[in-house]
């Protein structure tokens, strides 16, 4: 197999993973069985026994703690591939056009220790990492109540950057 198949071969079937995963979350939210929570330890996340993936999942987080919340967009070319390809449908692809973007949207401030945002599971496949977080959401048959479902960021690394992003994004109106 091509070294270009076998790469199309394993980002669908890391996207299909990604799937799955977000279906069964919004099953479990739809059918209020058990809320989805937040993991106590983030740094337990980022633990592998293989060091390759540890060290992908700690270059995923530090850009998320340090570029998309932390809003610090000039450390953005550390981490992101100039030709950086974004699958959400309201993000512009390339990494001046994120950067473009994200300084609309937030002003930098101080960066943390630990993501912000209520952080489920880390998994990493190869030079995939993917990020899972607590969504909370309006119930539509009541809107006076709320459920927690699943939100997912899926990132491609290649050549030691991040070069593809997948998430559940639908386009807004």
């Amino acid at each position: 197999m091509s070294l270009r198949r076998s790469f199309r071969a394993r980002a669908r079937s890391a996207l299909a993973a990604c799937v799955a995963f977000a279906a069964c979350a919004a099953w479990t939210a739809a059918h209020a069985q058990v809320p989805v929570t937040p993991a106590a330890d983030q740094a337990a996340l980022l633990a592998s026994p293989d060091p390759r993936l540890a060290a992908n999942k700690r270059f995923v987080y530090d850009f998320w703690r340090e570029v998309f919340e932390g809003g610090h967009m000039d450390l953005a070319p550390r981490y992101m591939a100039e030709g950086y390809i974004q699958h959400n449908p309201n993000v512009p692809s390339g990494r001046a056009a994120f950067i473009e973007f994200f300084s609309k949207v937030s002003a930098p401030k101080p960066i943390e220790d630990r993501i912000k945002a209520p952080l489920v599971a880390m998994l990493a496949d190869g030079d995939y990492v993917m990020l899972a977080f607590v969504r909370e959401q309006p119930d539509l048959k009541d809107p006076t109540h709320r459920y927690t479902t699943t939100w997912f960021d899926l990132f491609r690394l290649e050549g030691g950057k991040i070069a593809e992003h997948w998430d559940g994004a639908t386009k807004r109106p």
